[in-house]
């Protein structure tokens, strides 16, 4: 007999745990179905994992760098296998605290693949496709979260070329690395290993780093990935990977012609596709396109009443934040309340490589293609004291504003844990705060943080600290 609940969330990463604990909170009878772990991909085999090897980095970057700060240090190593001990821990940690938020809120959950059998109807079904339970419930919701895309001609194997989650647990520290993709994933990892001795080569096809992000960003982090002594190739591709002896062969095709890489292993990581397949959607009659299920973004509602999707399995933004958001506007929605919708316009990306990149809102390239006339601010690091003082002097704040209205547009930081810096945008954005306001409101010195409103004040020209000429007030 099947089992009855007034929600069930299939999958429990980000999105999913919140919106069945929002909907617990709300009074709902509420199960879940996980077929792997309770916080899914983020954290246990993406957002958090990763920050705790990135972080390893840092530790080991600053230490070699200690003579700088009047520090000697003798006999140290990076111990990779340490660090990727600690980086589980901190995952396994983090995914048992979602297992007692599971009890504390009532939650059933429900360990195995979720399937549907119809509409009203969801199959739960252990490896070897042996239903072990049977649910309905008046609300589903499909947060199934996402995968590694693969490149055609490029398929992860898991030897020769592997995904981020195998890049986070090798049993071995690869003496040569390619990586295809400089996006988020991409960097950060290029960061990771390089910082620690492996010889990494970076190949991106768009013409900088980064390139979701503004040009000047990522323009700076391959500069300061060249001096760190990654092997930068953009306006590149990977054609071509062979075994050789133990390790691979990469032939990449670039503007000089094809050239030929020998690496113990290829990292991909060129995006991710949402997690679609083998859930019974045909079945239910819930319609999906180009890796993703169709949803409005208004109501999450897919196009089968009483069934709903959030997060990674409905499209970019393919943020963990996001997925949250929406799972609680999604909970108190089907609760009768009148959540704010979440501002898609508005949800900052951070990417964790060194130094860290922020941003919000329109790079300067895309405000000036949507036909606004533009103000442009930017304040380098090199002009603060206190990233002088910390020895982070790399990076800026840029901020792009309209100079009809005073709306600000965008904000764009990279530098030393700027991604701790970029909420301030995000906040005074939803507020419609004025430049002036932030001008206005007095920042603490000396913090990484002035740098927001002193490049807010470059973008109005009244700037004290960088010689720029004052604009004329109308």
């Amino acid at each position: 007999m099947a089992k009855e609940f007034d929600v069930c969330v299939i999958g429990t990463g980000p999105g999913g745990y919140v919106a069945a604990i929002r909907a617990a909170q709300l009074g709902f009878k509420t199960a879940v179905v996980e077929k792997r772990f309770l916080g899914g991909v983020c954290l246990n085999i993406g957002c958090i994992p990763t920050k705790a090897l990135l972080r390893s980095a840092e530790i080991f970057e600053s230490i070699a760098h200690a003579s700088d700060y009047g520090v000697d240090v003798k006999g140290y190593s990076a111990n990779f296998e340490g660090m990727i001990k600690r980086s589980r821990n901190v995952a396994n940690k983090m995914s048992r605290g979602v297992q007692f938020l599971m009890k504390a809120n009532k939650i059933e959950v429900f360990e195995g693949t979720g399937i549907f059998k119809s509409s009203k109807e969801l199959s739960v079904q252990n490896d070897d496709g042996k239903e072990q339970d049977t649910i309905k419930a008046k609300h589903f919701i499909v947060a199934t979260g996402a995968r590694a895309r693969e490149l055609p001609n490029l398929k992860i194997d898991g030897e020769m070329i592997i995904s981020s989650e195998k890049a986070m647990q090798l049993e071995k520290q690869p003496k040569k690395m390619v990586i295809i993709g400089a996006g988020a994933i991409g960097v950060e990892f290029a960061y990771f290993y390089n910082t620690i001795g492996t010889e990494v080569t970076l190949v991106e096809l768009m013409d900088s780093l980064v390139p979701v992000e503004d040009e000047e960003v990522g323009k700076e982090l391959g500069k300061i990935y060249k001096k760190k002594g990654i092997n930068v190739l953009t306006k590149s591709s990977v054609e071509k990977v062979e075994k050789k002896g133990k390790g691979v062969k990469v032939t990449i095709k670039t503007d000089d012609g094809n050239k030929e890489v020998e690496a113990d292993v290829v990292l991909s990581a060129v995006g991710v596709t949402g997690n679609i397949e083998n859930i019974g959607l045909e079945k239910a009659g819930v319609e999906t396109e180009k890796g993703a299920i169709k949803v409005d973004r208004s109501t999450y509602k897919t196009s089968v009443d009483g069934i709903y999707a959030i997060g990674d399995v409905i499209g970019a933004p393919w943020l963990a934040h996001k997925a949250t958001h929406e799972g609680v506007v999604l909970a108190e929605m089907l609760a009768g309340e009148n959540p704010t919708p979440v501002n898609y316009d508005n949800i900052p990306g951070c990417t964790y490589c060194e130094p860290q990149i922020a941003s919000v809102g329109y790079t300067e390239k895309q405000a000036k293609e949507e036909g606004y006339d533009v103000m442009v601010g930017k304040f380098p690091f090199s002009a603060s004291g206190k990233a002088t003082g910390l020895g982070h002097e790399e990076g800026f704040v840029k901020v792009v504003f309209d100079a009809k209205y005073g709306e600000w547009l965008g904000c764009h930081m990279i530098g030393s844990h700027v991604t701790e810096l970029i909420a301030e945008a995000v906040v005074a954005r939803d507020l419609e705060t004025t430049g002036h306001e932030i001008i206005n409101a007095v920042h603490p010195h000396p913090t990484m943080s002035e740098a927001v409103m002193e490049a807010v004040a470059e973008a109005y020209g009244e700037g004290v600290h960088l010689g720029s000429k004052p604009k004329k007030k109308k």
